[in-house]
């Protein structure tokens, strides 16, 4: 009985470290991590600032992305949803869950993108994802540095994008509530029409500089001359 009780103490232990530690690296990492576009923050405040009702754009830092692995209605799938608490996408464009804090993207037949913009990603994000995935084909990877979101909003947001855009941005044929995976000039991206009068581009980090500078570009035409 002693043995027992000492074995759930040292296990209660351990995992209370490990959650210990995993806030100090949260922690120390929030002051050392700068994000793909940040450099360009005052660009993007002023052009909102400019462009009033029509158009603005900031960068979402940090959001917590998750790419999924699994072919949905088996065994993985449902380990997936249940231990990440969201439900996968079954066809082209679709979105689940709640866009203004944790969805999922579908990219393939088999491959997703889960998203929680409410809050910054963490060490540690899949960990619950992989231990649920254990002896199952399947996969759970952090991605949150893999791509920045930077949110374009406004009256004129769809005629900035349809500038460049290889896609029908319609609201017939791309309305709210999806996700596509395009091009935006040269730059591929995800393109998710988030909300009413919202979008959300997702560029590769490499890529953000050029992203943000070509969105600015294109939102020139619609700023005031303040």
């Amino acid at each position: 009985m002693a043995d027992t009780t000492q074995a759930t103490q040292q296990s209660q232990t351990q995992s209370s470290t490990a959650q210990h530690s995993f806030e100090t690296d949260a922690e120390v990492l929030d002051t050392l991590r700068t994000s793909p576009a940040a450099h360009l923050g005052e660009d993007m405040a002023r052009a909102t600032e400019l462009g009033g009702q029509a158009v603005g754009l900031r960068e979402r830092s940090f959001a917590v992305q998750l790419g999924l692995r699994a072919t949905p209605g088996t065994a993985s799938a449902e380990a997936l949803e249940s231990a990440l608490g969201i439900t996968l996408p079954g066809r082209v464009g679709e979105v689940t869950g709640d866009e203004a804090g944790l969805h999922t993207l579908w990219l393939s037949p088999d491959e997703f993108l889960t998203v929680d913009v409410s809050r910054r990603q963490r060490p540690g994000e899949t960990l619950v994802a992989e231990a649920a995935l254990e002896g199952l084909p399947g996969q759970a990877v952090d991605l949150s540095a893999n791509r920045t979101i930077l949110e374009l909003t406004g009256v004129k947001a769809r005629e900035v994008l349809e500038k460049s855009v290889r896609a029908d941005l319609h609201p017939r044929a791309f309305g709210v509530g999806q996700a596509i995976s395009t091009q935006m000039g040269p730059v591929p991206v995800i393109l998710h029409h988030s909300a009413e009068l919202e979008y959300r581009v997702y560029p590769r980090a490499s890529f953000a500089d050029f992203a943000v500078r070509w969105l600015l570009d294109g939102m020139a035409e619609f700023l005031s001359n303040g």
